[in-house]
């Protein structure tokens, strides 16, 4: 077991929930996977965190999207923890780091995206460049309502392993 799970499987509730937070951002799967404490190892770790975020509500995904910035957008205040926040800046690095044309349309994307979906757009973007983001959000803006949400939860459920694992190694 790691010395950050072994840590954490001690800590009051309270605090645990606290802490692993920031690899979500909704208050209900925190809580929940602090109730399926002890958890003995990264493995377990994930798949706990996967079992929970698909028992969860609509409400709870919601929460947990909008505790990201959206995609190309730098020192965005979010409802997020400051680790949160800090690993967002990382998965979203190349996308800010893309030319002004690239960030001008990933920017009228993500406003049509929340206007059409009353959300903000969300993307595992570990690992891809914003032309790639923006192709990923230009798609995605033709799935109907029901689609694009549990393709939304899977975005989550991806940026939540790599959040997890960033973590857990401390």
């Amino acid at each position: 077991m790691s010395a950050v799970l072994a840590r954490w499987n001690s800590l009051p509730s309270e605090e645990a929930a606290r802490e692993i937070l920031s690899c979500c951002g909704s208050e209900t799967w925190a809580a929940s996977m602090v109730s399926k404490r002890p958890i003995p190892d990264e493995v377990s770790l994930i798949q706990t965190s996967d079992a929970v975020w698909q028992e969860l509500g609509e409400s709870s995904w919601l929460e947990a999207f909008r505790s990201h910035p959206r995609i190309g957008e730098s020192h965005v205040k979010t409802t997020a923890a400051p680790q949160s926040s800090v690993w967002s800046e990382q998965e979203q690095r190349q996308a800010a780091s893309a030319d002004e044309a690239i960030k001008l349309a990933l920017k009228w994307g993500n406003r049509e995206y929340e206007q059409k979906f009353g959300r903000i757009f969300i993307v595992c973007a570990t690992g891809k460049s914003a032309s790639e983001i923006l192709e990923i959000l230009r798609r995605r803006l033709h799935n109907d309502e029901a689609t694009e949400l549990q393709q939304a939860a899977e975005e989550q459920r991806q940026i939540m392993h790599i959040r997890l694992k960033q973590w857990i190694a401390g």
